[in-house]
């Protein structure tokens, strides 16, 4: 048994051999054959053409065909971009403390007023006779300590009494302060100059506490408020210039002075709250983007005529009626008394000029007098100006290509500056070829990239690098072969082709490139 196992082991040995030989001969063979038929394979015009392993190693590289732009120096500015409102520097809702029967008002709708001046007075009937009668109180107090002091100098009652006497005052004097208190609640002063809104009550209104009577804004001089994201928190400084361009008035410039940034971010959307300080002026013209009548240029003098003009002037107020009774009308004598009572050296709960001159409240005060073209409210598009760099280097952005988590752009070059080993397979005729340059990617604009090199090999104003068939140059030395958008074909007249249809007819796409 064993020896027939055997037998068959040796058998199967022997087949495996002679097949693993034959296989062998015969692919020797083939090979052989396959090199003396592509050697001597017959040309149409005569001779033999070598196979394409031979030309392949033999024949000179063919250029790459490339798109390429110029390195330029321009004057680049960092800044950023967002959106905002424009707010009043001072603005107030003007609402009772206390509920009354609206008396008279101070004011007309849209009208300019002064600090301390009436806006609104509530029937204070009650509260003036409360503050007669603490007077009185006053009075009978201060006569009755008078006369205690000079019982008590005579020996005549004992001291207690002119202690009694003097809480009393004290009593009295506190019961006035707070009848004049409740008296000045009644009538409602402007906090500060600014132009009223429209009034939402009317005389003879009865209003509760804190119910909204009438807005006040100081116009004068306007905020921006707008958001940044957070990695420009290390960018933006008090005092920057920002740029501020209102849908309202296309064509006018606005600029503005960072006066205040937020220390906190917002958590929701990681930004930081940035406000910007600006006149209420008519800005400045911006250039215009095109002639001819009706265009933008005559859009932007119509502008500037406009806003010098001056402001057509409001309506007159009226010589009688209850506005301009009350805005006339001296401060009541309980009000007087109230002052008066105050204690020297302390801040009265009046404005010192309640009544303020005549000039000062004339009738029809333009709203322009106190501001510009300029309203709370406004949409405006804010670009806020971290820096200007004079000699930045700008590419165009198609020039980048990004490479391992660096950056590169291809430099055009002359063949004699490359090494002779990297160029040595090239045509007679290619005289430019590629050299990778590694660069750092600094502002960015639409279209543009500021560069800053860091390599060993710098790029200069005037150098040339490629900004599209980057994807064929996989060595520093492949010849250039550059590609005119202007003048396809070489013909000299024809118009020129923009550069997206350009690029996908002259250049092939990446993946093709590859194959």
């Amino acid at each position: 048994m064993a020896k027939k196992i055997w037998t068959v082991a040796a058998a199967l040995a022997g087949l495996a051999a002679v097949g693993v030989g034959g296989y062998y001969a015969l692919n020797k063979s083939q090979t052989q054959t396959g090199v003396r038929g592509s050697a001597s394979a017959p040309n149409p015009s005569g001779g033999t053409v070598a196979g394409n392993p031979a030309a392949s190693a033999s024949g000179p590289a063919r250029p790459a065909g490339v798109e390429v732009a110029r390195v330029e120096k321009q004057s680049l500015q960092d800044d950023a971009q967002a959106v905002g409102s424009l707010r009043s520097r001072q603005n107030v809702v003007v609402r009772p403390e206390v509920s009354g029967r609206v008396l008279n008002l101070g004011f007309t709708d849209g009208e300019r007023v002064r600090r301390g001046q009436l806006l609104v007075q509530l029937d204070d009937v009650l509260q003036r006779a409360e503050v007669k009668q603490s007077q009185a109180q006053v009075s009978i107090a201060q006569a009755n300590h008078k006369r205690n002091q000079e019982l008590v100098a005579q020996n005549f009652v004992a001291q207690r009494v002119l202690d009694e006497s003097a809480a009393n005052l004290q009593v009295a004097n506190a019961q006035l302060s707070l009848s004049c208190a409740r008296l000045s609640r009644m009538r409602i002063d402007a906090p500060f100059s600014g132009v009223v809104g429209i009034r939402s009550v009317s005389v003879g209104d009865y209003v509760k506490d804190g119910a909204d009577l009438v807005n006040l804004e100081d116009i004068g001089s306007m905020f921006a408020d707008f958001r940044l994201p957070e990695r420009f928190q290390n960018k933006v400084k008090v005092g920057q210039t920002v740029e501020l361009q209102l849908d309202a008035f296309p064509n006018r410039l606005f600029k503005a002075k960072i006066e205040a940034i937020d220390p906190a971010l917002d958590p929701n959307g990681r930004s930081v709250s940035i406000r910007a300080a600006l006149p209420n002026s008519p800005g400045e013209a911006m250039a215009p983007r095109g002639g001819g009548p009706g265009g933008p240029s005559a859009a932007v003098s119509g502008a500037a005529k406009s806003a010098a003009k001056p402001a057509a002037k409001p309506p007159q107020r009226p010589a009688s009626g209850v506005a301009a009774a009350v805005v006339d009308a001296p401060v009541s004598a309980e009000l007087q008394a109230c002052r008066v009572h105050d204690r020297p050296g302390s801040q009265p709960r009046l404005a010192a000029s309640a009544q303020p001159p005549a000039s000062a409240v004339s009738a029809g005060t333009p709203v322009q007098a106190g501001g510009g073209p300029l309203r709370p409210g406004m949409f405006a598009r804010a670009t806020a100006i971290f820096g200007v760099r004079d000699n930045a280097l700008i590419v165009p952005e198609e020039a980048i290509v990004p490479q391992g988590g660096r950056q590169f752009v291809f430099k055009v070059v002359a063949r004699s500056d490359m090494p002779g080993t990297t160029t040595a397979a090239l045509a007679p005729d290619v005289t430019q070829v590629s050299q990778r340059v590694e660069v750092r990617v600094g502002v960015r604009r639409p279209g543009r990239v500021e560069i800053e090199t860091t390599g060993a090999v710098a790029l200069a104003e005037g150098d040339t690098v490629v900004t599209a068939g980057q994807q064929r140059l996989q060595r520093d030395g492949t010849g250039l072969r550059v590609v005119e958008l202007g003048r396809p074909g070489g013909g000299g007249g024809q118009p020129s082709i923009p550069a997206s249809q350009a690029a996908s007819s002259a250049v092939p796409p990446a993946s093709a490139a590859k194959n």
